[in-house]
């Protein structure tokens, strides 16, 4: 089985350090294993969408010299693929959950869906949505579709569990009782993430999905997806959070968090991805000190550590240092 694997960020801003240790760890296990990395642009949600972020993403990539297999931006082009260009697909596949009795449309406002959600929040209730449109009929789809705006929600089964394999944590398991109707196609006709996420690793081939950690719970959604589109899933691993030294979730708040940050401070590219390599991972030994090369044919996610990892700046600039001495 050929691997394949890819780096999807929102175009919101720089180069997180987070998800430059993310797009790292795809980068070395493709390379590691003779495979194939493309970059993702996530763009379905317009509102969050930063104008030049892309570029700026793509700058940081080259700096730091993490090459991106090729990948169609338009025909005849190369570049990353934007899923803003993809939006016949994902209409396509959410008829086709739609033909099947999966998805459903919803008509309800953004009003009754607040109203809602603070009454369940009063009774210390789950906040999923209560499946108001569920009973509609063809006829009243049909005469609301034409005049009222409306998403598209997924069918969640009743009472299952879902159990998956995550290479760093082993078998997780979710009860679909805990995951709402998830809206699939929202009323601008641009998809979600859940959906977008499934339908492009599908067409794109991609056989290992690494992430960080926060999207652990979303992989049941994604699961459901795979099992009512008749896919298979790809294998996942969610690598540990970044934290500050105080435990808390690395954040702008608490100090720099852009790639972009420490390489004006004089933080060489060498150093900075030697030092986020080992965020997490471990050769199995005393090494601290790797070469692009080197952290390529020692990578493996089975040695992702599955506790959170601390971003020590101190220790930043020792190994920064050892780098200079090099020089």
């Amino acid at each position: 089985m050929s691997i394949s694997v890819r780096f999807a960020p929102s175009p919101t801003g720089y180069l997180h350090v987070g998800g430059l240790r993310t797009a790292l760890y795809n980068y070395l296990y493709a390379k590691g294993e003779n495979g194939r990395i493309v970059l993702r642009i996530e763009d379905t949600d317009q509102s969050r969408k930063v104008e030049g972020a892309v570029g700026q993403l793509m700058s940081a990539f080259d700096v730091m010299g993490i090459q991106f297999d090729e990948s169609p931006k338009n025909e005849g082009e190369c570049g990353p693929y934007f899923q803003s260009q993809r939006l016949n697909l994902y209409k396509k596949h959410v008829g086709e959950l739609v033909d099947k009795g999966l998805a459903y449309p919803c008509f309800c406002s953004s009003e009754r869906l607040d109203t809602l959600r603070k009454e369940k929040q009063a009774l210390k209730l789950s906040t999923q949505y209560d499946r108001h449109c569920l009973s509609l009929t063809k006829d009243e789809i049909k005469e609301k579709s034409e005049s009222e705006p409306h998403v598209i929600r997924l069918k969640v089964p009743d009472s299952e569990s879902i159990t998956f394999n995550d290479t760093v944590r082993n078998d997780v398991t979710f009860n679909t009782e805990e995951i709402d109707d998830q809206v699939l196609l929202k009323s601008d006709g641009f998809p979600t993430y859940h959906l977008a996420n499934v339908v492009d690793d599908y067409h794109m081939e991609i056989t290992h999905v690494i992430r960080g950690e926060e999207w652990l719970s979303s992989t049941p959604k994604h699961i459901l997806l795979y099992n009512a589109f008749g896919w298979d899933a790809p294998k996942f691993a969610h690598v540990p959070l970044l934290l500050n030294p105080d435990k808390s979730k690395l954040s702008k708040r608490q100090g720099d968090v852009a790639v972009e940050d420490y390489l004006k401070k004089g933080i060489l590219p060498e150093a900075l991805i030697n030092f986020v390599a080992l965020l997490g991972w471990n050769p199995g030994d005393d090494r601290e000190i790797f070469s692009m090369d080197e952290l390529i044919s020692e990578f493996s996610l089975e040695r992702i550590h599955m506790s959170g990892a601390v971003f020590n700046q101190e220790k930043l600039s020792w190994m920064n240092n050892q780098y200079l001495k090099e020089l």
